[in-house]
């Protein structure tokens, strides 16, 4: 096998018995133990429970028994999200490394599926920070150019798929999270809706959503269908697709108005190759018949923008799962002072500004556009430890490099959009630079037909980081 085979392909072998799960999780383990020391994707590992599990998997092939679809595949979790057995320090010193005992739902949902957990991947302090960087673990780094963040905050996720420690890894979204990572790596990060993909408790005001880093779309539309099957429990869930996410691969997305938005929300300046990339993957997707235009869309207010940047996320770091605040970070402690200064009525003013800007945002889609085309960051990856550095010396703000990064995803999260950061550009230093699509209200559906499209067109899951896609150690 190939450590860089799709996620599909690996379940597909394993059905058909060309290799075992015992084998597969066998090479990415040797693949892990040579090259994330130089990485550091992997916070956590528990690599006898997994043969266990996949001994327990090759039993079943062999048995003959109805499988799963993902039957015997390797997933890591990330570091911020509960599994029963296992630790979850959020990439802090402030969180006892103690086994919980309580497993998220989309795990429980992984589990179902058939997938192998095969150990926990780094990320910062309680996924703040737009890079993985954090004092705790260490500084993850990028697969291909290891003097750069691989982003975040799910940026162990992304760096393990990238070197091909794991053929796709669990990841999740509160500001761009699996995109800004996606972008970083040259893989494809897929942000459901909010509410499409069950979770036990929605964050930073619902805006936090679960989701997976892939390097190809089959397994991006894959996973979502496994990971968005219903939730009895859950407070409200997105309405159901016209078919299986899967299905939509490959499907014509027919000729649709896609508009191009290369400025900043924020207001930041835009990098060229950030610019470049964007126009790039513009000029593909009119080769394919779609009509692309230059958009100015409508998001938030400076207010309400701040008040989702300050008094929510300030409010979520103040009742983050501390086991001793005072072992935070200095920017997070910030955080939590402000969040103490400010009365419960200011949260509660912000979040409702923000709901009601949003649902403005949310038309104009269908009414202007049916997608919007933006850079996936305002800047190339920046340098390893950058941005722990700049938060902790300006945790006031204003803070460059930081805001570049979320300019154009944030608004995602806040909307509830759907949105696919996919790399179709290279920047001269060699460096991945995404593409960000973001698509109307519940439509995930064209995100895949469109990304499905560009991928045969771009050939981006042929695109390995040098030195680590020589065999398969």
């Amino acid at each position: 096998m190939n450590p860089f085979d799709s996620a599909v392909d690996l379940a597909t072998a394993v059905r058909t018995r060309e290799i075992s799960p015992v084998e597969i999780l066998d090479i990415y383990l040797r693949r892990i133990d040579k090259h994330d020391p130089e990485i550091n994707a992997f916070v956590w590992r528990d690599d006898e429970t997994a043969r266990a599990a996949a001994r327990v998997a090759a039993q079943r092939v062999l048995d003959g028994t109805d499988l799963p679809p993902f039957h015997g595949v390797p997933i890591p979790v990330k570091d911020s999200t509960q599994v029963a057995g296992q630790p979850a320090t959020h990439g802090a010193r402030g969180v006892s490394d103690a086994p919980r005992t309580l497993t998220e739902p989309v795990v429980s949902r992984f589990l179902d599926a058939g997938f192998l957990l095969t150990g926990r991947t780094n990320s910062p302090e309680m996924t703040l920070l737009s890079a993985t960087d954090n004092n705790r673990y260490g500084n993850t780094r990028n697969p291909w150019n290891l003097k750069y963040t691989p982003g975040g905050s799910s940026g162990g996720a992304a760096a393990a798929v990238a070197a091909g420690l794991a053929p796709v890894a669990h990841g999740n979204d509160g500001g761009g999270s699996i995109r800004m990572p996606s972008s970083c790596c040259g893989l494809l990060g897929l942000k459901p809706s909010r509410g499409r993909v069950p979770s036990y408790v929605p964050t930073w005001d619902h805006a936090v959503v679960e989701g997976a880093i892939t390097r190809t779309t089959r397994d991006a539309a894959a996973l979502l269908d496994i990971m968005s099957v219903p939730d009895r429990l859950a407070m409200y869930q997105a309405p159901p697709p016209e078919r299986p996410f899967a299905d939509e691969v490959g499907r014509d997305a027919g000729q649709l108005r896609i508009g191009l938005l290369l400025d900043a929300p924020t207001g930041v300046p835009v990098a060229p190759e950030c610019v470049a990339a964007a126009e790039h993957t513009a000029r593909l997707l009119e080769a394919l018949g779609h009509k692309v235009f230059p958009a100015a869309p409508r998001f938030f207010s400076h207010q309400a923008f701040l008040g989702y940047a300050t008094t929510i996320l300030d409010a979520a770091q103040w009742a983050a799962p501390y086991d001793d605040p005072g072992l935070a970070e200095p920017h997070m402690r910030y955080r939590m002072r402000q969040a103490e200064a400010r009365h419960s009525g200011l949260y509660v003013q912000a979040s409702q500004l923000l709901m009601a800007e949003a649902r403005e945002a949310r038309a104009q889609w269908g009414r202007e556009y049916d997608v919007l085309l933006t850079p996936t960051m305002a800047c190339p990856p920046p340098l390893v430890g950058h941005c722990l550095e700049e938060n902790n010396a300006r945790p006031d703000g204003p803070r460059l490099v930081e805001t570049q990064m979320i300019s154009f995803t944030s608004v995602c999260n806040i909307t509830g959009l759907p949105a696919v950061s996919i790399p179709t550009y290279t920047s001269d230093a060699g460096l991945p630079i995404g593409s960000q699509l973001i698509g109307g209200p519940w439509d995930e559906a064209v995100l895949i037909r469109l990304a499905s499209a560009l991928e045969n067109l771009d050939g981006w899951a042929r695109r390995h980081p040098t030195g680590f896609a020589s065999g398969t150690l």
